[in-house]
């Protein structure tokens, strides 16, 4: 696993045998920052479930301004703040929360954190052709307050298995879909129309679809 763009590029991130993570494939990161562009240089962004740091310091080397990992286990965590100062990334445009996604997202909503860029690529989770997804992923579009947490202008980024089939939420709009094997990112942006105690009119999901 490596960082593929950026001052960083071609650095070697460690992570030890039985880390117990699944890296976002270099494919993935690659498909998906070229698709992100220009975007991500300046940006906040806020890395859920950062697990190996892949997307985080991705971000890092290609020109964010910040970035927030949360991640729950202390161990990923310093791995993660270990690799930064090893692949010569700036210390000082990252922050490190060790805590669980769903405590901290209503007390970074409380506090007013606003991000250009939410990434998540959570642990995949079970087939479920046949019920409501009840993963990670899932739970994270459940989230009515979830799209206060960007700026204006800003993109959440979603990772979910090709076997989890996700409902999509009234309050996000998807604008473009990536696949590459069993791993699928969801490109979305906050349902301008939605209000939660209103009927008003919701903006209908984009069919954009990206094979890589």
């Amino acid at each position: 696993m490596r960082i593929i763009g950026g001052i960083a590029a071609g650095k070697i991130l460690q992570v030890p045998k039985g880390f117990g993570v699944r890296p976002t494939p270099d494919l993935v990161k690659q498909a998906i920052f070229n698709s992100l562009g220009p975007r991500i240089q300046e940006a906040r962004v806020l890395d859920l479930f950062s697990g190996s740091g892949a997307l985080g310091l991705e971000s890092l080397s290609r020109g964010a301004s910040q970035v927030l990992s949360v991640e729950k286990s202390s161990k990923h965590a310093r791995w993660i703040k270990g690799n930064i100062s090893k692949c010569g990334m700036p210390t000082h445009r990252h922050r490190m929360k060790t805590q669980d996604v769903f405590t901290l997202i209503p007390q970074l909503i409380t506090l007013g954190e606003r991000f250009d860029l939410i990434m998540a690529d959570p642990p995949f989770g079970d087939k479920n052709r046949s019920q409501r997804s009840t993963s990670l992923s899932q739970k994270l579009l459940d989230l009515e307050n979830m799209p206060s947490l960007l700026k204006p202008d800003g993109m959440f980024l979603l990772g979910h298995a090709k076997r989890d089939e996700l409902s999509l939420t009234p309050w996000w709009v998807c604008r473009k879909t990536m696949k590459h094997g069993d791993s699928i990112f969801e490109f979305l942006t906050p349902a301008v129309a939605w209000q939660p105690t209103g009927d008003l009119a919701i903006s209908a999901p984009s069919s954009k679809h990206s094979e890589l």
